[in-house]
């Protein structure tokens, strides 16, 4: 059986984030939630984080520094970023994605996830490199 994917998912919304929670969820993954940045960083700092979906405007640490302070301590882990406020995207930020509130499906968002965490993990091996197939290949 796969691991289960662990999603670290960041919005000082309680509504917001209690939905997106329960979304992944019943998709599979395991959900961290957090309602402050600057505590999902120490969540992040903590290790088995495979892609962190975050808010972009809350106090504090906001989402957009959080991504950067992410991507500066593991830079293959994706990152994706969310906000009803579409022109503060406009500046300079180190997300993968960026999905306007309200204005994705679901399905969209759960996509966008997939193919980030397959990306993550790179291309499959082709079969006559598996470890079984070079070992009979030396053996042989």
């Amino acid at each position: 059986m796969k691991p289960k994917k662990t999603i670290l998912c960041v919005d000082d919304n309680e509504q917001s984030l209690s939905i997106r929670k329960v979304l992944l969820e019943t998709r599979g993954y395991r959900v961290a939630a957090y309602n402050n940045g600057a505590d999902a960083l120490e969540r992040f700092r903590m290790g088995g984080i495979d892609l962190v979906l975050t808010d972009l405007v809350m106090p504090g640490l906001d989402g957009s520094h959080l991504i950067e302070a992410i991507k500066n301590l593991s830079p293959q882990t994706p990152a994706m970023l969310i906000s009803g406020r579409v022109k503060i995207f406009e500046r300079d930020t180190m997300a993968d994605v960026f999905l306007p509130k309200g204005m994705y499906e679901p399905a969209e968002l759960l996509e966008r996830i997939r193919v980030l965490l397959v990306k993550k993990r790179g291309p499959k091996r082709p079969s006559e490199l598996r470890p079984q197939a070079m070992v009979r290949a030396t053996v042989a």
